[in-house]
């Protein structure tokens, strides 16, 4: 995994954390949630959310940017996701392709999502993130804890 990390000098050690995240909708677009999982130093923490009216992928962007967010200091992450379009934004540098062209894409229309994605960009400059893409719905337990509780949160707030 390509781990871009910011360059600027650090004074201490930083925190290794591990997050899983995930998004769900219900209708595309639709009732949302989204859920994440960290991990850090033996503890565990959940965090869950929902929106009325929104997007798989919006909910995939929002798991990892309020996981990210989360975070009181700047850390060393691994964040697992299943979403594609996530991963590979920052993998496969499409997102600093995008702020190179006015955050436009190589079709030269403007980027989806950019609110989500510039607060990404704000949280990758903050910490060290290397970016994993998990498949989905198969034997990974935290992605599926996150998948379910995503799930759960369009349900909760749904009725």
């Amino acid at each position: 995994m390509l781990n871009m990390i910011n360059p600027r000098k650090r004074k201490q050690p930083l925190t290794e954390v591990t997050i899983y995240t995930d998004g769900a909708c219900s209708g595309n677009p639709g009732p949302g949630g989204w859920a994440a999982i960290l991990m850090a130093q033996g503890v565990e923490k959940e965090i869950s959310g929902f929106e009325e009216e929104t997007t798989n992928n919006r909910m995939e962007l929002i798991a990892a940017l309020k996981a990210l967010q989360a975070l009181n200091r700047p850390c060393r992450v691994n964040l697992y996701s299943d979403s594609a379009y996530l991963v590979s934004a920052f993998n496969e540098n499409w997102i600093i392709n995008w702020q190179k062209n006015g955050w436009k894409n190589a079709a030269k229309i403007p980027v989806a999502n950019q609110d989500l994605w510039k607060a990404l960009w704000k949280e990758h400059e903050r910490h060290e993130i290397t970016w994993h893409k998990v498949k989905g719905h198969a034997d990974n337990e935290y992605n599926n804890r996150c998948d379910k509780m995503a799930v759960n949160e369009i349900l909760r707030n749904s009725e």
